[in-house]
């Protein structure tokens, strides 16, 4: 199991929380935890990568990075912030865009000041997206162009995507689009998405609902709404035939990909389907590394996972090849294991060990008042925050029977597309 930002939680206690709403639509949630003396604001947009114009993609990653280059009252943001002892940061998904700063609860009302001036516009200048746009025109160069293996999940997206916009990473389609964004097309970007209607405010730690009322009324009330936002994606069809391709690349050794297209994050199958990446690929116990890298010494590594997806996703299984090993042998023995599980029920106790496992390592996660905040905002995203004290028995629900019958709908031949990346050594 492989999460790519914390939005897949279980919860062992009952997080309290308020929630109320300013007029201009933004939701605000309150989390108080006077065990800290810190305070947590963080600002949920509900935008991410599927959002953009396919072809005009990486828009909402640039704007990560041009959130952090001043906003029309404040023209240096992390100055403010760590004068008042903060710190800060943000990251984009295919789905969100989150950004969040942690500082001295009695310093809290900076974090207001900030946040609520770059959502009130930022400063658009020539100068500004220039600087952005080759800093990330460089992190596409180096990190999925340059680096090896680097543009696997360019090419597995658009193998394993025909229609939805997840066919495109985060960073972009190409490169082209970035190099080629104009002011204009910015300034539409952010006024269409960038909206207090648009987002979600939660302030957790030291603080009390009557202040962070107080504060967000001052600092976020007065920002005019805009437009709604209707999401209307192009939704992708069922898979029907395998797909294949194969890669050769400068690469130190021979690797596998295959992805199963699964459910969105809101189906009461994501359940079973975390739990079954975990069964498969879930450390140094599951089934894949046991029987293909300890026993048959196939694979130097090899992982299961999902991303998280709010819309239906991709189950992942991949791995680096031991040198002189067949990949299509390799491939053989993943299909082995996975017939295994589709035709056997698992036992309770393997069931009960991955339920206990992944019980315990996100509870762990979530001791921080940070990672609390960011959740509340991603299930009030996902149309409720008390989604996050119900977690845990969606997953404890999930029976034996279930984990059979789920991947023999998800393990299907004709739902899966493999990817050969070959070392030209």
């Amino acid at each position: 199991m492989h999460r790519i930002i914390p939005n897949n939680k279980i919860f062992t206690n009952v997080v309290q929380f308020d929630r109320f709403v300013l007029a201009n639509g933004l939701r605000v949630l309150v989390h108080q935890d006077t065990s800290t003396p810190m305070a947590v604001v963080n600002v949920m947009y509900d935008v991410g990568a599927r959002d953009e114009n396919p072809a005009q993609t990486g828009f909402a990653h640039l704007f990560e990075h041009l959130m952090f280059g001043g906003s029309i009252n404040i023209p240096e943001y992390d100055e403010p912030l760590q004068m008042a002892g903060g710190e800060n940061n943000a990251y984009t998904s295919n789905d969100v865009t989150n950004y969040y700063i942690q500082l001295p609860a009695d310093n809290i009302e900076t974090a207001f000041w900030l946040e609520s001036d770059r959502m009130l516009s930022l400063a658009f200048t020539d100068k500004s997206l220039d600087v952005q746009r080759k800093v990330v025109c460089e992190e596409f160069k180096e990190h999925y162009l340059n680096k090896p293996y680097g543009d696997v999940w360019l090419k597995m997206r658009e193998l394993a995507y025909t229609t939805h916009p997840y066919r495109w990473m985060t960073i972009g389609k190409e490169l082209s689009h970035i190099e080629n964004a104009q002011l204009q097309d910015v300034k539409n970007f952010f006024f269409k998405h960038y909206r207090p209607n648009n987002a979600i405010l939660v302030v957790a730690g030291n603080v009390t609902t009557e202040k962070v009322k107080e504060l967000a009324e001052k600092w976020f009330g007065p920002i005019e709404a805009g437009e709604p936002y209707v999401r209307n994606l192009p939704q992708e069809p069922a898979q029907s035939a395998p797909r294949k391709l194969e890669v050769n690349a400068p690469v130190p050794l021979d690797a596998l990909y295959k992805c199963w297209h699964i459910f969105s994050r809101t189906d009461d199958r994501y359940y079973g389907t975390d739990l079954i990446t975990e069964i498969l690929g879930g450390g140094g116990s599951s089934r894949l590394y046991q029987a293909l890298v300890k026993e048959q010494k196939l694979f130097s590594n090899i992982e299961c996972y999902h991303h998280g997806t709010i819309d239906a996703g991709l189950l992942t299984i991949e791995g680096k090849l031991v040198k002189g090993v067949n990949i299509a042998d390799a491939e053989k023995a993943i299909d082995a294991e996975l017939e295994k599980l589709k035709a056997e029920i698992i036992s309770e106790t393997e069931l009960q060990k991955v339920k206990n496992k992944t019980e315990s390592m996100i509870a762990f996660e979530d001791m921080s008042v940070m990672n609390r905040a960011n959740s509340l905002a991603f299930y009030e995203l996902l149309g409720d925050a008390t989604m996050m004290n119900t977690e845990l028995q969606r997953y404890q629900k999930v029976s034996a029977q279930d984990i059979h019958q789920l991947a023999n709908d998800i393990f299907k031949e004709s739902n899966c597309s493999t990817l050969w990346y070959l070392s030209k050594n």
